[in-house]
């Protein structure tokens, strides 16, 4: 894929604009990853990495970047013993995750929402 890409870029001076372009259309309709809180939900398969073809996965960033990574930070030093458990009810963690979820759609409707103001001025000037 990333060869036939490559060859549609081009070589020219708009092949970087190219890139941009369909790198962004083609990773759109991928799936965004959601925070939830394993304790409310009963089908373990909503737990896997489909990509990754794992069962089991978590995924977090540095805590110091968003609430949700302290608490998925949290969580799992706990998990593994190496704190207390945290003071939270399952249900008010998946509160939580829901919450972060709807910021990070909103945040990214907008990101693109953003990228496609720009791209038809783009298209407009040239």
């Amino acid at each position: 894929l990333q060869k036939s890409l490559n060859e549609t870029f081009g070589a020219d001076k708009y092949s970087e604009a190219r890139k941009e372009v369909l790198t962004n259309m083609f990773s759109r309709p991928m799936q965004m990853a959601l925070y939830f809180c394993t304790g409310v939900l009963e089908d373990e398969t909503l737990f896997r990495h489909y990509a990754l073809n794992v069962p089991f996965y978590t995924h977090f960033t540095s805590p110091i970047r968003r609430y949700a990574d302290i608490i998925v930070h949290r969580l799992l030093s706990a998990s593994l013993g190496a704190s207390p458990p945290i003071k939270m009810e399952k249900e008010a963690i998946q509160r939580q995750a829901d919450h972060s979820n709807d910021r990070k759609m909103a945040s990214k409707r907008v990101q693109e929402l953003s990228a496609d103001l720009f791209f038809s001025i783009f298209v407009r000037v040239r």
